[in-house]
């Protein structure tokens, strides 16, 4: 197969998310002990259920049952991305301003490679964030390309 399997399984599932106004979160696939799993995160605005999960691995299941873009067995799972959402895309930062965070860089910036904070805002080239240290809160401006990892964050 020229292109991975990843890619291949974006380009089935993409219209199908579309048709039903549903957003891709996120592809895994990855083998876990003997076992193979492909791993679609979907979401929308209003979260998803278990019928959108259903529906959508029923669909993309008969699209790669007639495609058959993996050779060997493997296990099919559709969910969503969870309480802790990953931030993948420009949008996933846009839609996460105001909301507590958690964002790991590839180098540390003012001593740091670890931040959790709320996201006060995101232009595109910065992420700020609003960090309370005990008593104190300060402000943290981020090199957006310096983000290896980010997700929202359950404060408790």
């Amino acid at each position: 197969m020229s292109k991975n399997v990843k890619q291949t399984v974006e380009e089935m599932v993409s219209p199908i998310l579309e048709e039903m106004n549903l957003e891709l979160v996120e592809i895994e696939y990855a083998k876990e002990g003997k076992d193979w799993f492909l791993r679609v995160f979907i979401d929308s605005d209003n979260g998803v259920d278990i019928e959108d999960c259903g529906a959508v691995s029923e669909k993309l299941s008969e699209k790669m049952d007639a495609v058959d873009p993996i050779p060997h067995n493997y296990f099919l799972e559709v969910s969503s991305p969870g309480a802790e959402r990953p931030l993948k895309k420009d949008k996933d930062f846009e839609r996460a301003i105001g909301k507590h965070v958690y964002i790991k860089t590839y180098e540390p910036i003012e001593g740091a490679k670890e931040f959790e904070g709320e996201l006060q805002s995101f232009d595109g080239e910065t992420v700020t964030l609003s960090i309370r240290i005990k008593t104190r809160t300060k402000t943290v401006v981020l090199p957006y390309d310096k983000v290896a990892f980010a997700r929202l964050a359950i404060v408790f």
